[in-house]
């Protein structure tokens, strides 16, 4: 009852209306610029990983470290 005010049919077409754009807007902008990504974000993934791997030895190093 107390989110019915906050859904009205209204707001509900312009979020679905809101995500299928921003969706075909995305995957629009991704495609036309994939090949710069693919020169400028080379290795993107192994970077990714390197850090958060340094960032979960640092938690767990801390959590060991203080008890909590």
């Amino acid at each position: 009852m107390f989110l019915a005010a906050y859904f009205t049919s209204g707001r509900i077409i312009f979020m679905i209306f809101f995500v299928i754009s921003f969706l075909i807007l995305a995957i629009y902008s991704y495609k036309k610029d994939l090949k710069s990504h693919k020169t400028h974000y080379k290795n993107a993934a192994r970077k990714l990983a390197i850090y958060g791997t340094i960032t979960l030895i640092i938690f767990v190093a801390i959590r060991l470290f203080t008890g909590n």
